[in-house]
């Protein structure tokens, strides 16, 4: 038995720039109203006819983190993809990365488990090293959500929160069993599935038949759908709770946390948990206030670039944390 390490880490954003007051000029809303619900003053949004797609952005991301590895493309065994927002209804974005990144013919597989979609990517990839099966494997957290947005004033409940975005990690053997990833931890509830969807297209309400046929402006069937408070309120608990399952897994307290890295989904469930735990701000590394919600990215985003601030360091103990659509939810417990 293995500990996988996370070896290196990558991101990438696209250049466009959309602040809030760029989404008040197209719908019914203002900054001071997204900052006071959400905590985000503006997010990356793809330039549409652009080269970017949630596989490119992915891409871009692997690049940096293979390099920083220190390692070739080759020595990569397996891929595993976290979207919810795949180029292609199938095939998923895990074989397009591979072959846009020219690696030889290893594994492939997507994750769609949304804004806890990297921390189940991370647990499937620990668990193929820790067994011994691989080596080193890329993990990916890409999303575009921007073309799929209402973005009028009736889905600016939605809108406004998410972004566009990539990050990316290498996990590679650590013989050191003291060392890496000491535990993942991973829930769902499915009976709130639709507190938090997208229910078209798909095979079971709104198939994409459906749609062209009814041809119906009002359908909102293929617009993400939130129950705000509803998610909110279960956010809160669930972050509690496999943060504390994480620790007390390994013996371990709140105190002994270096780096909490939530799930960038509303600055205010961040603020919420840090208070909860009483840890201070060099404790916890939040980025939503540019990128927006990134969804599976956003996690992979925020650590890396908690990581090239120099908020984490070798020694460091790390905790990730998501909840989200499913509604799942899960935590990574590192020692760096």
């Amino acid at each position: 038995m293995y500990n996988s390490k996370i070896a290196g880490l990558g991101y990438y954003v696209p250049e466009n720039i959309v602040t809030n007051d760029d989404l008040s000029k197209v719908m019914d809303t203002n900054d001071a109203w997204i900052q006071e619900r959400t905590g985000i003053k503006e997010r990356r949004h793809v330039v549409k006819g652009g080269e970017d797609t949630t596989t490119t952005m992915g891409v871009k991301a692997a690049k940096i983190a293979i390099e920083r590895a220190g390692i070739d493309k080759d020595d990569i065994d397996f891929i595993v993809f976290a979207t919810l927002s795949p180029d292609y209804y199938f095939p998923g974005p895990g074989v397009l990365v591979q072959r846009d990144l020219g690696i030889k013919t290893v594994g492939a597989l997507d994750v769609r488990n949304q804004c806890s979609g990297f921390v189940y990517a991370i647990s499937v990839a620990d668990q193929y090293i820790k067994s011994g099966m691989y080596k080193n494997v890329l993990v990916i957290g890409s999303e575009l959500h921007s073309h799929g947005l209402d973005m009028t004033t009736r889905g600016r409940g939605v809108s406004v929160i998410f972004g566009d975005g990539a990050g990316a990690a290498v996990l590679s053997r650590e013989e050191d069993r003291t060392k890496g990833i000491l535990s993942t931890h991973l829930h769902s509830e499915g009976q709130h599935a639709e507190e938090l969807s997208l229910i078209a297209p798909g095979m079971g309400k709104r198939w994409v038949t459906d749609i062209l046929k009814d041809q119906d402006p009002n359908d909102e069937s293929y617009f993400p759908y939130m129950n705000g408070q509803f998610v909110f309120k279960n956010a809160v608990v669930r972050f509690s709770e496999v943060i504390m399952e994480g620790l007390q897994a390994n013996n371990l307290e709140v105190s002994d946390i270096d780096m909490l890295i939530p799930h960038q989904a509303n600055l205010r469930i961040s603020q919420f948990i840090q208070r909860k735990f009483k840890l201070e701000d060099n404790q916890v590394f939040n980025n939503i206030m540019k990128y927006g919600n990134t969804t599976a990215a956003s996690i992979p985003i925020a650590l890396t670039e908690a990581w090239e601030k120099g908020r984490v360091n070798k020694g460091d103990l790390v905790v990730l944390a998501a909840f989200g659509s499913g509604f799942t939810w899960g935590s990574v417990v590192i020692k760096w």
